[in-house]
């Protein structure tokens, strides 16, 4: 299963991220990157977004991978959401290989980005109705 984990990280460009504040969720899609050496997952927002502020009072953080080709598989975690000591520029070549359009948003608004990163102890792979199993990191 560890297999299908890093090849839907790999593929699956975007992730729906849900932060809590208040006691109600807030779900939004944001473009990801996987590195499995790390064990890290990094999303980016803009400096001036609600997520920023619902990420400073609560990062505790939940996401699933938007499955693609009409499937039904996708990985679900939790964490931590912190912002990281890199920027958006130091892994805009691992962004834009999941999509040529983020390239050109990150040449358009990367110094008003913010780089977060959530590091992953665990995972839930979903391949099929039914066929799921969670894995250790």
């Amino acid at each position: 299963m560890r297999e299908e984990f890093e090849r839907m990280m790999r593929e699956q460009c975007e992730i729906a991220l849900a932060t809590m504040t208040d006691g109600l969720p807030h779900v939004r899609i944001v473009n990801f990157y996987y590195t499995s050496e790390e064990r890290r997952v990094y999303f980016a927002t803009l400096k001036d977004n609600e997520k920023v502020v619902e990420l400073a009072a609560n990062p505790n953080i939940a996401f699933s991978t938007v499955p693609h080709n009409n499937t039904m598989e996708h990985v679900r975690a939790s964490g931590h959401a912190v912002k990281s000591t890199r920027t958006i520029h130091d892994l805009a070549d691992a962004f834009a290989e999941k999509g040529p359009r983020v390239r050109e948003f990150i040449s358009a608004v990367g110094d008003d980005l913010i780089l977060y990163e959530i590091t992953l102890t665990e995972a839930v792979v979903n391949l099929d109705l039914g066929k799921r199993e969670t894995i250790v990191l």
